[in-house]
Formats: C-alpha cells, sequence, structure tokens
C-alpha cells in the first residue's frame, strides 16, 4: 500500500506540475505575449510621436525666426522703395534723364523713348511705368545700355530686347521695360 500510496502522490504531484506548466503556457500565450507586443506598439508610437515633436519644433524655430525678421524686412522693403523708386510726378523726368545719361556712357543713341501709361494692379504697392525704347550704336555700346538699365538705382526692368541690323553697321536695340513709381 505505501507504494501505491507513493505512486498516487507522485502522479497527483505530476499532474500538478503539468497543470502548472499548462497553466504558464496559457498565461504566456493569452496573457504576457499580447501584452508584450502591445508595448512593442506603444514603444514605436512613442518614436513616432517623439519625431513629430521634434519635426515640429524644428519648423515652430523657423516660424520665430521669420517673425522676428518680419519687422526688419518691412523696414528694409520701405528702404528700397523710398532709395530706388520715383514718385509718379517725377517718373518721367527720371526715365529719360536715366536713359540719356545711361546712352551717353555706354556711347549709343537713344533713338525712340516711347511711354505707355501708368496702371497699378489691385493690390499692388507700385505703379508701373512701361517704356519703349530704341537705341542705335555698336554691339557692346547696346550691352552696356541694357546692362547699365537693369542696374541702375532706380527699379526698372528690362522685360523684352531685340536687336536688329542697323546703317552703317549700327545696330537697333528695341527694350521694353518697366519703371516701377511710388504714387
Amino acid at each position: 500500500m505505501r507504494e501505491s500510496r507513493q505512486q498516487l502522490i507522485n502522479r497527483i504531484l505530476e499532474a500538478a506540475a503539468v497543470a502548472l506548466v499548462a497553466a504558464d503556457l496559457a498565461v504566456f500565450f493569452l496573457v504576457y505575449r499580447p501584452l508584450g507586443t502591445k508595448l512593442e506598439e506603444a514603444g514605436r508610437q512613442q518614436d513616432r510621436l517623439r519625431q513629430g515633436i521634434r519635426s515640429q519644433q524644428v519648423r515652430v524655430d523657423a516660424l520665430k525666426r521669420y517673425d522676428e525678421a518680419l519687422p526688419a524686412a518691412g523696414q528694409q522693403i520701405d528702404d528700397f522703395v523710398g532709395a530706388r523708386t520715383p514718385t509718379r510726378r517725377e517718373a518721367y523726368s527720371t526715365a529719360a534723364h536715366l536713359l540719356h545719361k545711361v546712352a551717353e556712357e555706354a556711347g549709343v543713341n537713344v533713338a525712340m523713348l516711347v511711354y505707355h501709361s501708368i496702371d497699378k494692379g489691385s493690390g499692388d504697392p507700385l505703379e508701373r511705368l512701361a517704356l519703349d525704347i530704341n537705341v542705335q550704336g555698336s554691339y557692346a555700346g547696346l550691352v552696356k545700355f541694357a546692362h547699365a538699365l537693369e542696374t541702375s538705382k532706380e527699379f526698372m526692368l528690362v522685360r523684352d530686347g531685340t536687336m536688329v541690323p542697323g546703317e552703317n553697321g549700327a545696330l537697333n536695340l528695341r527694350l521694353l521695360a518697366d519703371l516701377y513709381v511710388k504714387e
């Protein structure tokens, strides 16, 4: 009997051990493993959020720098308009003076200068005086003339240029330009 009791106890202990192993496996697969997966996903989500916060912080810093520079940019624009754009009243004489001065320095002759009406688009801070300019001279002189207009102190934009042969070996240059003026 002792042996059968011993066998019974061993079998009970074996059954309990198998039950504990089965319970451990059930806890591992039903609780621990899903929680581990959720924990890993939460870690990845946290990393994505940290990266998003870093990129947003970089953007905020750039916007702060832009906000700090904005008053200075406005002042620079006002200085530019004040220094490089004539008033509407002075526009025609400024354009004529500039063209004849630049033509004389470049060694070319102004054959024709036509002013087109000043127009202003809605919301534009400056008005535009359109100029149709015809000059005659050597190639080097015409290039120098066009360059001097583009780099002049006045806010002038050369929109188009056409060069054609002229008389006595000279060339004719037709430029369409805009001189911007303030009110």
